[in-house]
């Protein structure tokens, strides 16, 4: 379905009770392989999915490619004004897919991390961004100027648009999230992060994580591989349309891939789960602290401990893990003085529905991506975000109100 002429009245934000499972036990595995694995007749945005998925990857190729260089060369790793790590590979890869996008839907914009301010101070660097981006575009009549590189990136800048108060359309991106992953060493996990919201509803996503590998974390059951099973070193695609599920494909020879269906996990038993939370926090700082303790080894787990998985770096691959039923829960605690970022979250929330997952705050409350009525660009759960199955959904809840103040 073409967005521009039609309008979805589908709810993606509340996700109804239709689209997710209230009880996800382990789904037999499914391969299906095909471009996707939507029938056109229901997957309502397949046009723009299909879209979105060669944009995606066309970008991971990009971070591939430019991390191949990175530690050998002083020029790819920059520095912003408030010395967050940025490098080539972020303004390569929103260049890339606006420009992508921009062909196809020149209507729609763009939500996205970074702007060209800092880039505009350095022609050199400028030079970069366009030929990493040429390199991976679709061709064109005329090849891309700098330009066309610095306004593609400005399409998804914050004074780009402004929405209003009124349901809006537009493209949710992180071009990496996860940046410190991609600086620290070639086995640390990053994302490539693209959502569609439609009149306010989230309707696909897509997750591209070019360096995912099993060994990253334990596998606590013998049954770990029917969930998700993507080969050591080869990446991983997710994608999640409204309706129609949560499906991933391995990222190298992507040619040749089966998409598989996947399903967040079965637990029942809050101890018995799974979690994991941001690299800034520490369970110390969250609620459940009070009643488990937690541990990073499978293989010694005690009573009134839960298994606290190590990952690296940002949001998305919290989610991914959650959505391929690798992770049971991830939880993240809203600080005094923090801004979440919508880019963080959208494309994440959409594949955990998708999967027969939830995500709430801490009250319970679907997220509001509308609260920040000019840019969509801020979300404010109350307390933080609570991302898991829907077994354990409530009970952790139940566990965070009798233990903190939100």
């Amino acid at each position: 379905m073409d967005i521009l002429s039609s309008v979805c009245h589908i709810s993606a934000v509340r996700f109804s009770h239709r689209y997710c499972f209230a009880t996800v036990h382990c789904l037999p595995r499914l391969n299906i392989r095909s471009s996707l694995p939507l029938p056109v007749q229901k997957a309502k945005y397949h046009k723009e999915l299909e879209a979105a998925v060669d944009a995606v990857e066309k970008a991971c190729r990009l971070c591939v490619d430019v991390k191949a260089s990175l530690f050998s060369s002083d020029g790819r790793v920059l520095v912003k004004n408030d010395q967050t790590p940025v490098t080539v590979a972020d303004f390569g890869v929103q260049a890339l897919i606006s420009l992508e996008l921009g062909k196809l839907f020149p209507s729609i914009p763009v939500v996205a991390e970074e702007d060209s301010a800092f880039l505009r101070s350095s022609n050199t660097l400028v030079d970069t961004v366009v030929n990493e981006v040429t390199a991976k575009a679709s061709p064109t009549n005329k090849p891309w100027t700098q330009v066309d590189v610095l306004e593609a990136i400005d399409r998804g800048g914050k004074n780009a648009v402004e929405f209003r108060s009124k349901p809006a359309t537009y493209w949710v991106l992180d071009p990496i999230d996860g940046t410190r992953g991609f600086l620290k060493s070639n086995k640390a996990l990053y994302v490539v992060g693209l959502a569609l919201v439609v009149e306010g509803e989230i309707v696909l996503g897509i997750m591209g994580c070019p360096n995912w590998q099993e060994d990253l974390i334990e596998k606590p059951t013998a049954n770990f591989e029917k969930h998700f099973d993507v080969p050591s070193e080869t990446g991983v695609i997710m994608i999640a349309h409204i309706g129609c599920g949560t499906w991933a494909k391995r990222f190298s020879n992507v040619q040749n891939s089966y998409w598989t269906r996947c399903s967040v996990d079965g637990s029942d038993l809050v101890q018995k789960a799974r979690f994991c939370i941001p690299d800034s926090q520490t369970w110390e700082s969250l609620p459940l602290y009070t009643a488990f303790n937690a541990t990073n080894n499978a293989e010694s787990l005690g009573n009134n401990q839960i298994l606290l998985l190590q990952t690296c770096c940002g949001s998305l691959c919290k989610y991914l893990m959650v959505a391929s039923g690798r992770a049971s829960v991830f939880i993240l605690r809203a600080k005094e003085k923090t801004i979440i970022k919508a880019w963080d979250h959208v494309v994440g929330m959409i594949c955990v529905h998708e999967a027969g997952g939830k995500v709430t705050d801490w009250e319970g409350k679907e997220i509001d991506l509308s609260a920040d009525q000019i840019g969509r660009r801020i979300i404010f759960p109350s307390g933080g975000v609570l991302v898991t199955n829907s077994n354990l959904h409530d009970q952790i809840l139940l566990l965070i109100s009798q233990n903190s103040v939100i």
